[in-house]
């Protein structure tokens, strides 16, 4: 690294941080989870605006490099705390309803996004036509379950059983969403790594999960020490490496690290992993994420074909999303408004949405101009969730829902962490 490449970004790294920060606060002012605000500040200094003039200014080509290099730490670091937090007592007395509003909500956003990939095919060539269908199948299926957390933590919902409802299908959701997306990942290639190595997967999960996780239990029984916390860092940036080596990205390990983590009550060792990495992850390492990200969109050009496809692709993700969780809520009986209220929640895509298409742009399944529509609609459904949540759910019914979780018991909290860092 020469002088200057560390002086730009040092530079780089402190105005990152002030700037997601600012439009973060911005987001919140505006009752938006802050991720609206840091995905925005990635774009506002992204090649839209002035022809790149800014871009090129601050964030110099060859820093760029260190810059996604970080980016890509935070993103290994979030999905550990995403997989940390999915803890199998959210589908708790919720398993069914969950697997069945999961299900619409995954199969029929991904049958129009299929669809929808088969009619943008032809003006978005790329070498990987099947891995392109699926892709955009998995792209429209997602549901984030951080960013799902923090709005329910906004609207005081945290503790009503449609909350915890809610939580328990985006968690069953998310887990189909990345499997959907490995499947992707392993028909695209990546890297050119040799396709057999895919089959190492199956024994590296069976690994993880009757090898790693018992020493872990052995390792956590005194709850978060020094080399406790050393330890699960190692683990979960080699559990990546070993993903992305096999064929599948790092996210993937570092994701399945998370989930093999085992739960300590005693000493509420999740809950202090979350605490100690999402910390700076949040402050640090993910806004450069979204700087890195915000680098690739450029809207300048988009023009009347691509406002176009911009609609057909919020059609597709909005009512495929939309109209699926809602059959599924349906299905088990619930009443009208908490379906409609549960299929908007399922509609916030966010921070999970913009790791997904960034794989997608790595593996070259995206273009640079779909993966700028795709954020664009990333950043739409989620901001649309928390108004179109007060029309349909407003206050009254949250008081009367979070009563009848009393009486019944009390519901699910809200994760703390993940919903920390997504808003």
């Amino acid at each position: 690294m020469t002088a200057h490449q560390a002086t730009f970004l040092l530079l780089d790294l402190g105005l990152i941080i002030l700037l997601a920060r600012l439009l973060g606060m911005v987001a919140r002012r505006l009752d938006q989870p802050a991720v609206i605000g840091e995905v925005l500040a990635g774009i506002l200094v992204g090649p839209t605006l002035f022809d790149g003039a800014i871009s090129d200014t601050l964030f110099p080509k060859d820093t760029r490099p260190f810059l996604g290099a970080l980016a890509n730490i935070g993103v290994a670091l979030f999905m550990f705390v995403v997989g940390l937090e999915l803890d199998r007592v959210l589908l708790r007395g919720k398993g069914r309803i969950a697997v069945t509003v999961s299900l619409g909500s995954i199969l029929l956003p991904f049958g129009f996004g299929t669809l929808l990939a088969l009619h943008l095919i032809d003006s978005h060539p790329n070498g990987h036509r099947l891995g392109f269908v699926l892709f955009m199948g998995a792209a429209m299926s997602v549901t984030a379950f951080p960013v799902l957390a923090r709005i329910l933590a906004d609207r005081g919902m945290g503790g009503t059983i449609l909350g915890g409802l809610a939580l328990a299908c985006a968690a069953v959701d998310d887990l189909l969403a990345w499997l959907l997306l490995a499947v992707v990942v392993a028909v695209s290639g990546a890297g050119g790594t040799d396709q057999l190595l895919i089959l190492l997967f199956l024994p590296y999960l069976a690994f993880m999960f009757w090898g790693v996780r018992p020493l872990l239990r052995h390792l956590c029984k005194g709850g978060l020490t020094g080399t406790t916390l050393a330890v699960v860092l190692a683990g979960l940036l080699v559990s990546g490496a070993l993903t992305e080596w096999i064929g599948l990205h790092f996210i993937f390990g570092a994701f399945l690290f998370g989930v093999v983590m085992p739960r300590v009550p005693a000493v509420d060792l999740s809950r202090q992993l979350a605490d100690r990495i999402g910390s700076l992850n949040s402050v640090l390492l993910l806004p450069v994420f979204f700087i890195v990200a915000g680098l690739k969109v450029d809207l300048s050009a988009v023009g009347a074909i691509g406002l176009g496809e911009l609609g057909l692709i919020l059609l597709a993700a909005v009512g495929g999303k939309f109209a699926g969780a809602f059959a599924g809520a349906r299905v088990h009986g619930l009443p009208i408004r908490k379906a409609g209220a549960l299929a908007t929640l399922m509609n916030t895509r966010g921070l999970t949405e913009l790791i997904i298409l960034s794989v997608g742009l790595q593996l070259g399944v995206l273009d640079q101009r779909l993966y700028a529509l795709m954020v664009v609609m990333a950043v739409v459904t989620t901001a649309m969730a928390g108004p179109l949540l007060r029309l349909i759910y407003p206050r009254r019914y949250v008081e009367r829902d979070r009563e009848e979780a009393v009486s019944g018991g009390g519901a699910l909290a809200v994760p703390s962490r993940t919903a920390e860092v997504s808003g």
